[in-house]
């Protein structure tokens, strides 16, 4: 690899490619499914499919990347999420988006555990904060293009080409990889996990100290439990917006590029608070700012339901992306801190392992209120979640 190019910016844009399709396969999805008759549950049922596997796969991928490195995962992860995307476009049929979800999902959990592993191992301490911040940035900027130009491709071309389309961001990841042979060819959390991290054995905590904890054993370490646990009700929030966005904008007979410009103001702001998030925790602390950030989130909840308006509803997501574009950048960077050294992997695939049980369960679990009572009390309940997991960050 040439010196002139950073193995942290070839990570960062290993990040952007990847997750351009991934967010926009959520959107795709969505209205593929509605479009092909499927009933809110139904679409409930086809996002839940993106974390079954995910939920089972996360320890694994997270301790596979701490014996053989994150190479490889990155590799399969990539290559596996293109077939994902390919499926439904060869293959425009209800049943294809099924095996499409999983496929992506599985996929997704390599490279996603693998590539957060990297930059935590590639930063020192003093780094670590920037560098996750500038990951959540690059997941931002995903964010914002990926329903963008879903709905822009639907509108134009269809459903199945837009699939088509998105495959190319992580082919590119693909290619990428293969053409930089020694990108992250050493990196493994057991053999450079002693980048400056902080804990120890025990964690930062230090309630653990000295105790081997492994699998769903990290649970044991007091800090990090109550972190993952956050992370947890905090992916909810989040997946609310992505799975249920798009069936609201849907039912008030919003276009498909009209629906990806609300969600890319969601990811406008989220880009936007994660330029100055490193400076802002550096002066009030982490926890103070993700009280904060859950507030600001909860009360954007509250609103959505009663607006139909466009420019009004991107007000409302570039908001939630204020408060929500902190959270998920802090809690990385804080399980990653309270990992006992040598694991930071298999923590961050244990949290990858909760998360993707709320991403299975939201989806079904919200699809069926919404079908019964309507979006008021979807949005009702998730409100109250992000209040009670921002006092549990206050009283810290």
């Amino acid at each position: 690899m040439t010196p002139l190019i950073k193995p942290m910016w070839i990570a960062m844009l290993l990040v952007v490619i990847n997750m351009l399709g991934m967010r926009g396969s959520k959107i795709t999805v969505s209205l593929m499914s509605l479009e092909l008759g499927a009933s809110q549950f139904m679409v409930g049922v086809i996002v839940a499919l993106y974390s079954l596997l995910p939920m089972f796969l996360g320890l694994y991928a997270g301790k596979l990347t701490d014996r053989l490195g994150v190479r490889l995962p990155i590799i399969f992860g990539s290559t596996g999420i293109a077939l994902g995307l390919a499926i439904p476009g060869f293959f425009p049929v209800l049943p294809a988006l099924f095996v499409s979800a999983a496929a992506i999902g599985a996929a997704h959990i390599f490279y996603n555990v693998s590539i957060q592993n990297a930059i935590g191992l590639m930063s020192p301490k003093e780094d670590r904060a920037r560098n996750f911040s500038n990951f959540a940035m690059m997941m931002s900027i995903s964010g914002f293009l990926g329903p963008l130009v879903s709905g822009m491709l639907i509108d134009a071309f269809g459903h199945a080409k837009t699939y088509l389309c998105l495959t190319l961001g992580p082919v590119a990841g693909v290619i990428i990889m293969l053409a930089l042979p020694k990108f992250a060819a050493n990196l493994r959390g057991g053999a450079e996990g002693g980048n400056g991290r902080n804990g120890g054995k025990g964690g930062k905590g230090g309630e653990d100290e000295g105790i081997k904890l492994s699998g769903f054993g990290l649970l044991g370490n007091k800090p990090l439990r109550r972190v993952i646990v956050m992370s947890g009700i905090l992916m909810t929030a989040l997946d609310l917006l992505h799975f249920y966005m798009p069936i609201y904008g849907h039912s008030i007979g919003l276009a498909a590029s009209k629906i990806g410009m609300i969600m890319a103001a969601f990811s406008a702001a989220a880009f936007v608070v994660r330029v100055w998030m490193p400076d802002i925790v550096k002066r009030f602390g982490e926890h103070k700012v993700l009280t904060f950030a859950l507030g600001v989130a909860a009360v954007a909840y509250l609103i959505i339901p009663w607006i139909k308006q466009v420019p009004l509803l991107m007000m409302i997501t570039f908001t939630l992306g204020l408060g929500m574009g902190c959270g998920q950048p802090l809690i990385m960077m804080m399980i990653y801190n309270r990992a006992p050294e040598g694991q930071s992997g298999e923590a961050l695939g244990l949290r990858q392992t909760i998360n993707h049980f709320t991403h299975m369960a939201v989806p079904l679990a919200f699809g069926a209120i919404g079908s019964a009572f309507g979006v008021w009390p979807v949005f009702l309940t998730n409100s109250l979640m992000l209040m009670g997991i921002g006092y549990v960050s206050r009283r810290r």
